[in-house]
């Protein structure tokens, strides 16, 4: 995000896949004119760990509550803001998940299917996994790499390490990762200005750029694994990019600079599946916002509006649904960080009065888009369910 940000925060692999694994035909039905869905084709959930998927982060839509969402699944709890369900052992397997849109006039206007997928809680119990993590502020926070360690510790995971020349808080040497506050993915794909992989993050090149024979920066994965992980390939790769991405696109820009935007992801993309014949990539579908404008206007003044910058996160979603999906037999998994996601409740947030004329306390958000810790677990709840299901036997 841009350097103005007020915020207290920190700035901003793989097996074989099962046979069962395979990504199933999901997709949301246009309803031309209505409500616009963007609908995780997989739902990865494992036995004990919550699973949920907002409404809100999954539709378009300036005041939701005119609206009425009918969940369709034998699995979970329909409540008022969101779908969410704690499987059991006995729930293994995949199971249907199908969402409807009503209007107040009980119309249909929009339909969604994707497949819950419960993964059995011992799935690679013990088997050495390596991840590395590309991202922006939200990694560089390390709050959702350090969740996935913890996780991991517990029984019947995967031993899990984390790849990356970036440490940024020293007491936690083993969350490392490729996260920056302010990157892009144009910067992580061409900016060999500064010193790679040491020094000031805010003045480093890209960590993946290396000179060729002509002395040209050339993404080089092969070259950034011999540095950073004794020469292997990691088993996981994720790729949490878009918020400075998209900050300042507008309407009338949009669609062109997310084509440019996904330009460089396929770069970062290819670079590594490429390279690897057997990393898996995790595409982090972008989180959506805090829930109210307080905390645009807490961040930015009058410099951005919640509206815009949801229209422009919720439209990355939609395409990178259409680019990546259905890439399963090129090692590419769509990761539904985005539906996992309390926007009203686990956002941080700060008290003080209404106004000038009134001792009278109002607790508001503060922070447009970094969650709050509990937001960020969330977060990576989302990843380790999906390494879960990929942590089989190579």
């Amino acid at each position: 995000m841009p350097v103005k940000i007020l915020t207290c925060a920190v700035w901003l692999c793989c097996s074989v896949l099962p046979v069962w694994a395979a990504e199933p035909d999901a997709k949301s039905e246009d309803f031309p004119g209505k409500v616009r869905l963007a609908v995780p084709p997989v739902i990865y959930a494992v036995p004990g760990l919550e699973a949920n998927v907002y409404f809100d982060n999954i539709s378009l839509l300036l005041n939701p509550a005119n609206y009425t969402f009918d969940v369709h699944t034998p699995k979970g709890i329909h409540q008022a803001e969101r779908w969410t369900f704690v499987p059991k052992p006995a729930d293994v397997g995949d199971h249907p998940w199908v969402v409807e849109v009503r209007d107040e006039q009980n119309e249909l206007v929009a339909r969604g299917r994707s497949v819950i997928r419960v993964i059995p809680s011992d799935r690679g119990a013990g088997q050495p996994r390596t991840l590395l993590c590309v991202g922006d502020s939200l990694t560089h926070a390390s709050v959702y790499p350090q969740r996935l360690l913890s996780l991991c510790e517990q029984p019947g995971n995967p031993t899990l390490k984390l790849v990356g020349s970036h440490a940024p808080n020293a007491v936690l040497e083993k969350v490392r990762h490729e996260g920056y506050g302010g990157w892009t993915a144009h910067r992580f794909a061409t900016h060999a200005s500064g010193t790679p992989r040491a020094g000031d993050y805010a003045q480093r090149a890209s960590p993946f750029l290396y000179p060729d024979g002509a002395s040209r920066p050339t993404l080089d994965f092969q070259a950034y694994c011999k540095d950073v992980n004794g020469g292997a390939f990691p088993d996981f790769v994720t790729i949490f990019l878009g918020p400075n991405d998209i900050f300042s696109l507008t309407d009338a820009t949009l669609e062109a600079g997310l084509t440019t935007i996904l330009s460089y992801y396929d770069l970062l993309v290819e670079m590594i599946i490429k390279a690897s014949p057997h990393t898996r990539v995790g595409i982090m579908l972008p989180v959506p916002p805090a829930a109210s404008q307080d905390a645009f206007g807490a961040n930015y003044a009058t410099g951005q509006t919640r509206w815009q910058y949801r229209r422009n996160q919720h439209r990355l979603v939609e395409r990178m649904l259409t680019q990546y999906g259905g890439r399963v037999a090129d090692r590419i998994d769509l990761i539904p960080t985005h539906a996992n996601l309390d926007c009203q409740h686990n956002y941080p947030v700060a008290e003080g009065p209404w106004n000038s004329a009134t001792s009278l306390s109002a607790t508001r958000q503060n922070n447009g888009v970094h969650p709050a810790s509990t937001g960020y677990h969330q977060i990576g709840d989302s990843v380790y369910t999906w390494m879960k299901a990929l942590s089989d036997t190579r």
